[in-house]
């Protein structure tokens, strides 16, 4: 018998397979390809405090081995969400993490609130929106806002809190040493990578937004190396992204350090990918005689 079970910050899984968020909706776009009950976890799309509108069109280019989203965070808001998308989750035996997006640590802390009292598993904080009240900067950018916002948010917070790091930074293991000396009950890394693509034909970016987040296989190895870092330099679980389209791919993350993983852009791809990675995971781990899915985690040598 093999056993797939995670525990984060005291929920757990029934395997360490998730959703990366803004690529899963929240759920109801797969529910006819994916059972969602066969899930480690589903994180939802950003939700803010007020509706979003997003970015201008285009926000989306295809890039070798992987996309450019520009997307903006469009989302309903937390009214919709509470009323629409909650009601959905709740049906099934899934843990359900919500991300949650904002402009200002008092957006945040709206949503966290909202969210206190409600049958959600985690909350996974987008620390890469950026902050209006300091200049736009990325609140993951900073080590100081980090830890500010991540205070702020365990202080009203009835869930665990898992802070979503930005891999824009230079080290890594300062932000995630930043998160953790602030109270996280864990961290989700890596975010997109600020990239960019310009038509040569027309002369022109490909996004509206000129950058955009790149995501896809492209960025697995940067992925999978931050992992690795913020996993030595902090004692809190990890969930690994960033690229992941196999099950060879997630296990690599747990062996660099990660608890858990999420499949992202490649849901795009092939909206089975979260199931063939569960499947793929539990072969692997007949095949070498691995009982316990947490022995992985970190054996890399």
């Amino acid at each position: 018998m093999i056993n797939t079970k995670i525990t984060i910050a005291g929920i757990t899984l029934k395997n360490p397979v998730m959703t990366a968020s803004g690529t899963f909706g929240s759920g109801m776009e797969y529910g006819e390809f994916v059972d969602l009950n066969r899930l480690g976890g589903l994180i939802t799309k950003g939700v803010s405090n007020i509706p979003w509108v997003g970015n201008p069109t285009p926000r989306v280019a295809e890039t070798y081995g992987g996309m450019l989203n520009a997307i903006g965070l469009q989302n309903p808001g937390i009214d919709v969400f509470l009323e629409r998308d909650l009601p959905f989750l709740n049906q099934y035996d899934t843990v359900s993490v919500i991300n949650v997006c904002g402009k200002t640590v008092e957006d945040y802390v709206e949503v966290v609130e909202r969210m206190a009292d409600t049958k959600i598993g985690m909350l996974e904080i987008n620390v890469s929106c950026p902050n209006i009240k300091e200049g736009a900067i990325a609140f993951g950018q900073n080590t100081e806002a980090l830890f500010h916002i991540t205070k702020e948010i365990k202080a009203k917070a009835k869930q665990p809190v898992i802070m979503k790091l930005s891999p824009n930074v230079t080290d890594i293991g300062e932000m995630a040493r930043a998160a953790e000396a602030a109270g996280a009950d864990g961290i989700s890394l890596i975010n997109t990578i600020t990239g960019m693509k310009i038509d040569i034909h027309k002369r022109k970016f490909a996004l509206a937004n000129k950058t955009g987040g790149l995501s896809g296989p492209a960025i697995k190895p940067v992925a999978v190396r931050m992992v690795y870092q913020a996993a030595k330099a902090v004692s809190i679980p990890i969930i690994g992204m960033g690229g992941i389209a196999t099950a060879e791919d997630a296990i690599e993350f747990m062996l660099a350090g990660a608890s858990a993983v999420c499949v992202g852009a490649m849901n795009f791809v092939n909206p089975y990918t979260t199931i063939e990675v569960i499947e793929g995971i539990e072969s692997y781990m007949k095949k070498y005689g691995v009982k316990e899915i947490s022995d992985l985690i970190g054996a890399v040598e």
